[in-house]
């Protein structure tokens, strides 16, 4: 199973009530949660602060260069709501090619909010792909003073069913490898 990465989703925090969180190890200076609300899905919520200002880690999240730079070798960027983030992690492929992972841009505010959501393609596992709809990611970018920004990102849509606890297994560990570079990228 080779899925890259749903970015986790944000905004969602006032509409959980009664959750109960379970911590997982985290990659230094990255907190990793997921959260089992009373309607019976699991949200898993990262964190993770950079010394940079959020100019940079929008730019870091929304442009081909800054992507380049922490999470895919190949990227392509329409950032339009409606539009896409399409990446290929193999350096000699081209978005186009088999492999290649879209994230469509669902919405955003400049600076402070980015939700996407993963084309499932044929090699995600079946679970996902009959939630595909629902599995969605909200990155939430806030400033602490000029030089620092908190990332918060939130992803939803996935069920508490063993078969998702199983897929958080991979998720957090992949998830946060990708804000280490993140971090390294945005604070070198």
């Amino acid at each position: 199973m080779r899925v890259k990465h749903i970015l986790p989703i944000f905004a969602l925090a006032l509409w959980l009530t009664s959750a109960s969180q379970t911590p997982t190890p985290a990659a230094k200076g990255i907190e990793s949660r997921v959260i089992r609300t009373a309607a019976g899905d699991l949200v898993l919520v990262q964190e993770v602060q950079v010394d940079a200002p959020v100019a940079e880690v929008w730019k870091a999240y929304t442009t081909e260069e800054g992507w380049k730079a922490w999470a895919s070798p190949v990227v392509e960027v329409d950032l339009t709501t409606g539009g896409t983030i399409r990446t290929h992690y193999e350096p000699e492929a081209k978005v186009g090619d088999p492999g290649t992972n879209v994230l469509h841009i669902i919405n955003y505010v400049p600076e402070r909010l980015l939700t996407l959501q993963a084309e499932v393609h044929e090699r995600w596992p079946a679970i996902m792909k009959e939630d595909a709809e629902h599995l969605m990611n909200t990155i939430v970018f806030e400033p602490l003073g000029e030089e620092r920004t908190r990332i918060l990102s939130y992803g939803v849509g996935y069920k508490a069913t063993p078969a998702y606890d199983e897929l958080m297994k991979f998720f957090i560990p992949a998830n946060e490898s990708l804000f280490a570079k993140l971090k390294e990228y945005l604070e070198s």
